[in-house]
Parts: structure tokens; sequence; C-alpha cells
């Protein structure tokens, strides 16, 4: 059981809605879901957890496979008494997301999957995730951070974003990170299970993400049976951050479609 997951759990005195519980990705921390927690908790509530080696959450040195973070989502949502919800993931969170749906589908409402993508890991992606473990946990956070803070987010991206971002990768404690990259290098394949998904859902993706890129997103959208498609301009792999406005207004008209049980149309 995880209540000893670091969380925000915010809400208004009377909410309106599905809970929204929302998965960072790697190597981040909750943190990254500020602007949405702040725009939907003024009328639901929003869950936004720490995964178990990041942010304020303990550290667990070895593997961390993508089910165990999906057990832990699973054991916070009993802890804080949610029956039900949509659950939102980008990148890792969104994988982790998928691993949520296939093991509780009955408590999932909706799916919002950003900048994320269901195929297993190739034999090069598993030797260069475990490369990158051994490295971070050698070397620290920082200097990974450092290369890879303008693909996280566009060269164009606000300063204070950028800020942000770095501060989230290099406050990560490396061996939090490295046991995250060994299990998620050996994650299942989840193209099939999309196919099965019984709940609306919607693919959001930065139009310059280079790590998810549109392709990705495109082909969840057409194996999901019922999803919506929408891609954010001026943004690379964290439209939640480089372009809340449009993310959130994304976000809340999906929201509204899962409040009333609707299935949200294609686009």
């Amino acid at each position: 059981m995880p209540p000893f997951l670091a969380f925000d759990d915010k809400a208004p005195e009377n909410p309106q809605g599905l809970p929204l519980v929302l998965v960072h990705g790697h190597p981040f921390d909750r943190t990254m879901w500020a602007p949405q927690t702040e725009a939907f908790s003024a009328s639901r509530r929003v869950i936004a957890p720490d995964l178990r080696g990041y942010g304020a959450s303990p550290v667990l040195p070895g593997v961390t496979p993508l089910a165990r973070f999906a057990r832990d989502i699973a054991g916070l949502l009993d802890e804080l008494e949610v029956e039900s919800c949509v659950l939102a993931g980008l990148s890792m969170g969104g994988q982790i997301v998928m691993d949520c749906y296939r093991r509780f589908p009955e408590r999932i409402r909706g799916l919002v999957l950003a900048d994320t993508f269901p195929a297993a890991e190739t034999p090069d992606g598993k030797r260069a995730r475990g490369a990158m473990a051994d490295r971070l946990l050698r070397e620290g956070m920082r200097g990974y951070a450092d290369e890879v803070l303008e693909k996280m987010v566009a060269p164009y991206a606000p300063p204070e974003v950028k800020s942000h971002v770095h501060r989230m990768m290099t406050a990560t404690p490396p061996e939090g990170a490295a046991a995250a990259l060994r299990g998620r290098a050996e994650r299942p394949d989840y193209r099939d299970l999309l196919t099965r998904v019984t709940v609306p859902a919607l693919v959001v993706v930065g139009a310059d993400d280079t790590f998810t890129p549109v392709s990705d997103a495109e082909a969840m959208h057409a194996a999901l049976p019922d999803s919506t498609l929408h891609v954010i301009e001026g943004a690379a792999h964290l439209p939640n951050l480089e372009r809340p406005e449009e993310f959130n207004r994304a976000l809340g008209e999906f929201l509204a479609r899962a409040d009333r049980g609707l299935v949200p149309s294609r686009r």
C-alpha cells in the first residue's frame, strides 16, 4: 500500500464532476501539473502524486516496473476513497496510465494520454535505458538535464518554463530515475490494449515533440475506439507547461464530456 506517496489532493468545497488524477512523467514530479491542478481544482477534485523515486516520495533503488507504479496508483485511490476517476498521464506517466487501465479498468471513466506511446521497448532501446540508468547513478542528474532540456521543452519555450523543467530534473534522485528506467525498459506492449478501451480517451501531443512525435499520437488515436486527438502547436514534449491555456482548454472539454458520460467526437 502506498500511503507513503507524496501527493496533492485539492478540491473546492462542493466539487463537481469526476475526480482528475494526474500522473507525471520522467524525470519530473507532481509540480509538472501545477497549471492543471490550479485550473481544475476550482471545480473538481484533482489528485497529483509524486511517483515512488520522484519528488517527495521515497526512493526505492533497483528496478521499478510500470506495473509497480500502477499498483501504487490503485493503492492511493483506495487510501483516498476514489471509486472512479479520469486518469491522465504524460510520457512515462501515460504508459503508467495504460497499465492502470490494464489492471483496473472499472475505476477509470476517461483516459488522457499526453506525449506518450504504447509500444514495448526495442532491444536497442533496452540497452540505451540501461546505459542511461548506469550514467545517472554514476554522474547524477545535472548533465543529463542540461543535455535534454531543449527537447523536453522547445528551445523557444519561456525561460520560466525551462527553469521549472530543469529544476524538476535536477531534483530527481538518480536512484529513483535509474530504477524507473530499468523497469520501463521491460514494459509490455499496450497497443492491443488500446483497441479494447471502452471509455473516452483524449490524446494530446506537442507539435514539435521529438521524443514522442505526432505520428505516435495519430497511431494511438487510430487504435482507440473512441478518442479525440489534439495537437498543440508551439510546444514540444511538455505542452501542459509550454502551452497551458490550450492544453487546459482541450482537457476541460474532454472532462465535460466524461462527466456527462458521452463519447467524444473524433477530430
